[in-house]
């Protein structure tokens, strides 16, 4: 018996394979018929990556525990209105703010962004985020007292921490996106044998599917520190509320800063911004069309040497297209604002029965951790067993139809309370009673959320694999800062919806959201569907070096739970264009040089 290890890369591609106990007198390497069919797994998921999700997971608890209770902190007074409050500022006045928050929150990550992709680095710029979000909890944990609550520090203090929350909340939320995917570094496509006997080959684009449904999954799971915070708020007060969330980020920092020496750290590179910028201008001058950058276009038809490289093109052209796909989700930042805002007031017009209004949309996240791994490991495998391929465009038109009817059904239930005693249209203000709620179950509002979290797995998580495999490799972290700027926009279309909505304006409010979001879907399905057919998940140049250089039997591995994870490829027949395996091996051929490369006709 001998040990095997062999490596093969050429044409940017490489096939690892690490064999153990492989008999000597098997040297015959699979054939291409062995190949064909074989199913596409996801691989192998590092310890650090593990760890880094773990942080999310804390820093998820600490954001949505802090905020929860905000709507009710702002809305209203201390120890006046029915539900808990401080600021007594109402609902059109609450809505603004947090709309304003969230568009600060959405636009602060583009200079972290710029400074973590051209100066300091993901890690380092992460880690800075993270003290100023701790900086912020204790802003607002300390100015929640109750001996401070009487005076206006509690304002002051919750300006304070709005402000670097949402400078170190953005910042940590757009770098963490980038840094988690960082965690897994092997691009290269692997031949594996399972316990069964049955042979497979890992997928990367499975694997960053996985890796951010996993990183939702687990930041949904520290979200439920919502229903703890809303509890603690009704019953002790707000500054019990707010302690729990700022002990989270805390563990969140101390895990960060600690475990540096478990991360990948990706360096900082030399500043594209500059680079892309004149790509971008150049284009736009030349019919607004990115490949008429490309230093041949240039020199072909205005005889013009340009100072950027073929490979900046392409890779600005993937962005771009990444980046024209993020716009369509103004409407579903604007949908899903309804839920920290509108849906709370909404809850407070119904009877709660002991229930805090603010912990209904706690749902959402219940709901995206019991749907979440339905959809992984039981619906998309199902799908792709049959042939189904439910690519990016695809999952996120779906998504955005979810989203739709969450909106639809939300304006039922707001009809449902409008035509229920005893204040009917105006719920809580009425002559039986300035307080007294409709006599409606708030847990007929439960479902929104259901449908909100449909939405989130398909189109928002899709969303974030789809920027950053799009994203070039310099520009990942401002890809994901642009995805917040987008989100920002809907914030502030949410914001300029504030004037109207309110008692007893909101039925025509969420026709509008779902009108607006369905025909969203319908455009955003017409428009950009035929980027499905450029999204293959293994090119076929990819697929030459496995069937060629495929030497040896493999080892059988642990079964993981990967295994449920699959697709099938089929084996194209190689072109007599593709090249070789003698290609890649012979003296005059060099993988790194584009312009030696033999002509694959693409």
């Amino acid at each position: 018996m001998a040990t095997v290890h062999d490596e093969y890369s050429g044409s940017g591609t490489s096939i690892s394979r690490s064999t153990s106990e492989v008999p000597s007198d098997n040297p015959q390497p699979p054939t291409a018929s062995e190949v064909e069919g074989l199913r596409r797994v996801v691989d192998h998921i590092p310890r650090r990556l593990w760890i880094v999700a773990v942080i999310g997971f804390f820093e998820r608890a600490s954001f949505w525990g802090i905020t929860a209770p905000w709507q009710n902190y702002m809305q209203h007074a201390h120890e006046v209105d029915a539900a808990p409050g401080v600021l007594g500022l109402g609902q059109a006045m609450a809505t603004r703010i947090y709309c304003a928050f969230y568009i600060f929150y959405y636009v602060t990550p583009v200079g972290f962004a710029i400074i973590a992709d051209a100066h300091l680095g993901r890690f380092k710029t992460l880690c800075i985020s993270s003290v100023l979000y701790v900086l912020g909890c204790g802003a607002l944990l300390s100015t929640s007292s109750p001996g401070l609550i009487e005076n206006e520090v509690a304002l002051r203090g919750f300006i304070v921490a709005l402000v670097l929350i949402g400078l170190g909340g953005g910042g940590f939320r757009a770098l963490m996106v980038p840094f988690i995917a960082d965690q897994y570094t092997d691009t290269r496509p692997k031949l594996k044998t399972l316990k069964s006997g049955e042979k497979v080959v890992t997928d990367r684009a499975l694997t960053i599917q996985y890796i951010y449904n996993l990183y939702f999954w687990i930041g949904n799971v520290g979200s439920l520190s919502w229903f703890a915070t809303t509890f603690l708020e009704m019953k002790y007060g707000f500054f019990q509320s707010y302690l729990l969330p700022s002990l989270s980020m805390v563990i969140a920092t101390l895990l960060l800063m600690f475990g540096s020496r478990w991360y990948h750290k990706m360096p900082s590179e030399e500043n594209a911004l500059p680079a892309a910028s004149k790509i971008l201008w150049c284009a736009a001058k030349d019919g607004f069309k990115i490949e008429h950058a490309d230093p041949a276009y240039q020199l072909e038809n205005h005889a013009k040497r340009v100072p950027w490289g073929s490979h900046l093109v392409k890779e600005l052209r993937h962005g771009v297209k990444a980046c024209r796909v993020l716009v369509a989700f103004v409407i579903f930042y604007v949908c899903f604002d309804q839920m920290q805002n509108n849906l709370i007031s909404q809850a407070g017009e119904m009877e709660t029965r002991g229930v805090p209004n603010d912990l209904l949309p706690a749902m959402n996240q219940v709901a995206c951790i019991v749907l979440g791994p339905l959809v992984q490991s039981v619906l998309y495998p199902f799908l792709r067993n049959r042939n189904i391929n439910f690519k990016p465009i695809t999952r996120i038109t779906v998504g955005f139809g979810f989203i739709s009817l969450a909106m639809l059904y939300a304006m039922i239930v707001q009809q449902v309370i409008y035509t229920t005693g005893p204040c009917y249209k105006h719920p809580g203000d009425c002559d039986e009673g300035s307080s007294l709620p409709n006599r409606v179950n708030v847990w007929i509002q439960a479902p929104v959320y259901v449908f909100i979290a449909t939405g989130e797995l398909f189109a928002y998580v899709t969303a974030l694999e789809y920027a950053y495999d799009h994203a070039p490799k310099d520009m990942k972290t401002i890809v994901q800062a642009i995805s917040l700027l987008i989100a920002g926009l809907g914030s502030a279309c949410a914001m300029g919806l504030t004037p109207v909505a309110h008692d007893p304006n909101l039925v025509i409010v969420y026709a509008c959201l779902a009108s607006a979001m369905a025909f969203t879907a319908g455009v955003f399905w017409w428009r950009f569907r035929k980027y499905n057919k450029h999204d293959t998940p293994y090119p076929e140049e990819e697929m030459i070096p496995i069937i060629e250089n495929a030497k040896a039997e493999l080892s059988p591995i642990s079964e993981d739970h990967s295994i449920s994870d699959y697709d099938r490829i089929t084996v194209p027949s190689p072109s007599p264009n593709l090249p070789t395996a003698s290609d890649y091996s012979s003296s005059n051929y060099s993988g790194c040089e584009a312009s030696s490369r033999p002509d694959t006709g693409k």
